[in-house]
């Protein structure tokens, strides 16, 4: 499936366009819950230039870009290339377990299968480096996002909260294991 859609990794070149995918897909699915103010601080911190280029340079992440351009992946490409991506790196202070970090789509191709061949990618990438186990975080108020994850065979190992734009917000942790 990864071929179909074109996933390669990401370069230090494509921050700018992960960062154009993230603050789209945060609007498009947060939105109502976070409000527009908390995405857009969210997505500036979270998704800046500079933190973006460390992580995919960053020896424990893989860091999967899909691109959308059929000709040379050259710096001239546009931003509006880059469909989607996923970060995976090891969960923090426990061995084996991998860490889904993100996974967006660009909304203008939700429902193209873009994010299951990316979940794929990143999961495979996992895999291949020794882990038995992926983890992620997901908002409970995000159904859609539970719901896409649920599909493809995770399910809930714990909970936990973080504050964002000065409110708690519930957070699902989610798990499978790697074959």
């Amino acid at each position: 499936m990864g071929d179909i859609h074109h996933i390669r990794p990401a370069t230090p070149g494509d921050a700018a366009a992960i960062r154009s995918v993230a603050r789209a897909s945060w609007h498009a699915a947060y939105d109502d819950f976070l409000g527009r103010e908390t995405v857009d601080a969210v997505t500036d911190d979270w998704y800046a230039v500079d933190r973006l280029r460390d992580s995919i340079e960053a020896a424990e992440s893989h860091l999967f870009v899909c691109d959308l351009a059929d000709a040379d992946w050259g710096s001239d490409r546009s931003v509006n290339d880059v469909a989607g991506f996923v970060h995976v790196s090891p969960w923090a202070g426990e061995s084996g377990v991998g860490h889904l970090k993100r996974l967006y789509v660009h909304p203008d191709h939700w429902g193209q299968g873009l994010g299951t061949a990316l979940l794929e990618r990143g999961e495979r990438a996992l895999e291949q480096a020794g882990y038995d186990r992926i983890r992620l975080e997901v908002f409970a108020e995000n159904g859609d996002g539970v719901g896409f994850y649920e599909a493809r065979g995770y399910g809930g190992v714990d909970e936990e909260c973080e504050t964002l734009g000065g409110e708690t917000r519930h957070l699902l942790i989610l798990e499978m294991g790697l074959e």
